[in-house]
């Protein structure tokens, strides 16, 4: 079997699955700005700073009540391989990181929803050339999409995962969407991971799915709110 370190958009999914115990049936208003739509001024030429990112973030106050920040859980040193995935093995360089994807400039926050069991949603915010964001974002979701079933190992746990591309929102200039399954453990968990890109801004919210579909016309609007 062929194995390679695994990009940080699939793993973070599957920690992120590990706790979590099905979809969130909580909904939420998603209205879109005119930017989000693509209607916008001169597109900016240079990225943004981690700072502007960080603070164009979702909070608890943005999402409402039920929502509590997760703090980041240090990584452990385990190494982190996929299996029967030869897309994936084939990415390398800047997208299989282990960390994060590899753009100029990024912020990330997470949040539980204790309202609805122990269902979570996470956000990240990328800032870089667009076509870097364009190119980079596309390889590792056709990279995913290309297996509809892997296995990712880490350390003694092992996750069997299978991807289906879903329909994606009509926002920004470029959308993603796929649904992960996750089965571990003898416990199974479907996250929905969608990306959408703005010009120099990547939007990545994943989770689960309710929550995902709740919160990323928010997520897009407040990304964007500055342009």
């Amino acid at each position: 079997m062929r194995r390679s370190t695994t990009t940080a958009l699939g793993l973070g999914a599957v920690f992120a699955a590990l706790a979590m115990t099905g979809c969130a049936g909580h909904t939420g208003p998603t209205d879109v700005s005119a930017s989000a739509r693509g209607v916008r001024t001169a597109a900016p030429s240079v990225p943004l700073t981690s700072a502007q990112l960080d603070h164009r973030l979702l909070t608890e106050s943005d999402l409402g009540e039920g929502y509590t920040l997760k703090p980041e859980v240090p990584r452990h040193n385990d190494d982190v391989t996929v299996i029967g995935c030869p897309a994936l093995q084939k990415l390398g360089g800047d997208t299989a990181t282990g960390s994060s994807l590899d753009f100029a400039r990024k912020a990330k926050s997470s949040f539980a929803y204790t309202a609805s069991g122990s269902s979570e949603v996470s956000e990240e915010l990328y800032s870089d050339n667009p076509t870097k964001l364009s190119k980079g974002i596309s390889k590792v979701f056709d990279a995913m999409l290309s297996c509809p079933s892997y296995q990712v190992v880490s350390g003694t746990t092992a996750v069997d995962i299978d991807t289906e591309k879903s329909t994606a929102p009509d926002l920004g200039d470029e959308q993603w969407t796929q649904l992960l399954t996750f089965s571990a453990g003898g416990q199974r968990s479907v996250v929905k991971q969608t990306a959408i890109r703005d010009s120099n801004i990547l939007v990545l919210v994943s989770g689960s799915p309710g929550l995902v579909d709740a919160h990323l016309g928010r997520a897009v609007n407040k990304a964007l709110a500055s342009r």
